[in-house]
């Protein structure tokens, strides 16, 4: 309780500067941590919904009767959902044409889904770009409050005639605690966005695979037909 009370008074007493660079860490800190949170949550529950469509896709169920299921739910398609609904919408719509012509059936659907990729991509990533600034710049921000505090602590050493420990002993330990709060919100946000990416990169990969697989099969169909 002792220490907790100390390193409060710490902060009080700091300079304006060093509290600013102190009230900015720990705002970023407290907002990495929300998004980080987020993101957890959002790339679990995408994994899970990309897992279930694959098991109804490949069950052998037809697939105008997958697509008119999602297009009757009351959600969003995201994932691989959002990239099948694209891909299949635009495949009925040119196949509705009288005589159309398959590579250019193929190839507006494959521009359809290549769209909702990169809009699927850029879901994906959503805070990761605040995850990797917060990691990267926080120590610097930290340091930068702890250079100031220490400098303003040799200024008011110089104004006395005995230096001691006591004396700037507090200034210093201040000063330092902007670094500590810098490195806490650097190291859980750094940790996170590279956890993050690598999970990013695997659905994107998965992604990019189901896209292949579908555009064949979307393709053997057109060619049938023809």
């Amino acid at each position: 309780m002792n220490e907790q009370l100390s390193i409060l008074e710490l902060i009080l007493n700091a300079s304006l500067l060093v509290q600013g660079v102190m009230a900015l860490l720990m705002l970023a800190s407290l907002t990495s941590w929300f998004m980080i949170f987020q993101r957890g949550f959002a790339l679990s529950g995408l994994r899970r919904d990309s897992v279930a469509f694959e098991n109804e896709f490949w069950s052998g169920k037809d697939l105008r009767k997958i697509y008119m299921e999602i297009d009757t739910e009351n959600h969003t398609p995201v994932g691989m959902e959002q990239i099948f609904v694209a891909g299949f919408k635009e495949f009925s719509r040119l196949r509705k044409q009288d005589s159309p012509d398959p590579d250019r059936v193929m190839q507006n659907v494959q521009r359809a889904m290549r769209v909702a990729m990169v809009r699927e991509e850029e879901r994906l990533e959503t805070h990761l770009a605040f995850l990797a600034t917060v990691g990267s710049t926080s120590p610097y921000i930290g340091l930068f409050g702890t250079v100031w505090g220490i400098m303003n602590s040799f200024r008011s050493l110089a104004l006395v005639e005995q230096a001691s420990l006591s004396i700037v002993a507090p200034g210093i330990s201040e000063a330092l605690i902007a670094t500590a709060m810098g490195l806490f919100a650097a190291i859980p946000a750094v940790i996170a966005y590279n956890r993050y990416s690598a999970q990013v990169e695997i659905i994107v990969n998965r992604l990019e695979a189901f896209t292949d697989e579908f555009s064949g099969i979307l393709q053997r169909a057109v060619h049938s037909d023809g």
